[in-house]
């Protein structure tokens, strides 16, 4: 019997280890191709595992959901959205309106015979979402956690829901990349200012906002203090409340022919005693860029920063946030 040369030897084990590797690459094809098949499974902000198939007929809800589809270029796939997706612009002239979020119909939703149905944590009432649920269409609802991972962890999320990791992890490294950005800017503030965030007015009294708010947390990411405490949401307040606040600047959103002017705010007893009266500072902003906390946040928070802090301006000059440029479409 003949003996083996090492150079036969060799070939053998090149052969066995190639014949390994082709079966090895064999099995996690047909894993990933079974993966694929049963689909994705979201655990969702209701507690519930989501099964999603098929994401060619989407209702987004929620102005941040609709915003993050857009910057993945995921736009073509979206059926419907609803009221509060005003970001893009051409968002609401190009499809069609189901309603504010929080009073949907389900015949509005499902008349646009979706696939799957991208909604953001208070979406509702739940007898519509019970309706949804019971056609047997994929709803996914979101954590709307106000906290700058809360915001990566939200567009990641999106992006898994739409089977396009590459392109989350694309634009949540921008938005990461401006929110280190901020932090810069922020460092460059020496006393914070005393904001207080009026949403609205009720009965005479002004609605503001305490913790656990996104105005809470932008003013915070803006390098500024929330003058209101004691409480978490939106709630009326007193007359004594607001002068106790002594709030260095009145926030607002901008909201048409409802919004808050200046002049009205200060003209109310209470609020003329507050430092802001005094050097009539008052800044009112976009309701969804202010507050959204969707990819422009940061871009949002750096513009809230300098009209808190003018001598910022020198320093975020040079600063562009990449999330309003980059390009992560492939």
């Amino acid at each position: 019997m003949k003996s083996r040369t090492p150079a036969s030897r060799t070939i053998g084990a090149t052969f066995s280890v190639t014949l390994a590797l082709t079966a090895g690459l064999c099995v996690s094809v047909v894993s990933f191709a079974a993966a694929r098949a049963e689909g994705i499974i979201i655990h969702d902000a209701r507690g519930r595992d989501v099964t999603i198939g098929n994401t060619s007929r989407i209702v987004s809800i929620g102005g941040a959901i609709t915003e993050i589809l857009y910057a993945l270029d995921l736009q073509d796939k979206i059926v419907g959205i609803d009221s509060t997706s005003l970001y893009p612009p051409k968002a609401l002239g190009e499809k069609p309106n189901v309603g504010y979020m929080r009073q949907l119909s389900a015949e509005g939703v499902l008349g646009l015979n979706p696939q799957l149905i991208l909604a953001i944590e208070g979406s509702g009432p739940k007898e519509t979402l019970d309706v949804i649920e019971a056609a047997k269409i994929p709803l996914v609802s979101f954590p709307e956690t106000y906290t700058e991972q809360g915001l990566i962890d939200k567009i990641k999320l999106v992006a898994r829901a739409m089977d396009a990791d590459a392109r989350g992890a694309c634009l949540a490294a921008a938005v990461s990349s401006d929110l280190a950005e901020l932090k810069k800017l922020r460092d460059g503030v020496n006393q914070p200012a005393r904001v207080m965030f009026v949403m609205s007015f009720l009965n005479g009294r002004a609605m503001v906002a305490g913790h656990k708010t996104a105005a809470n947390e932008i003013i915070k990411l803006a390098g500024g203090v929330n003058a209101v405490d004691g409480f978490d949401g939106y709630k009326p307040v007193n007359d004594e409340a607001i002068v106790a606040a002594r709030p260095d600047v009145i926030l607002t959103m901008q909201r048409g022919r409802e919004q808050l002017e200046a002049e009205a705010v200060f003209a109310n007893p209470s609020f003329a005693l507050t430092p802001a009266a005094a050097k009539k500072s008052f800044v009112a902003m976009d309701g969804l860029y202010l507050l959204g906390f969707g990819p422009r946040t940061a871009a949002a928070a750096r513009d809230l920063a300098l009209s808190l802090y003018p001598g910022l301006n020198e320093k975020a000059a040079t600063w562009k946030p990449a999330a309003l440029s980059v390009d992560c479409h492939k």
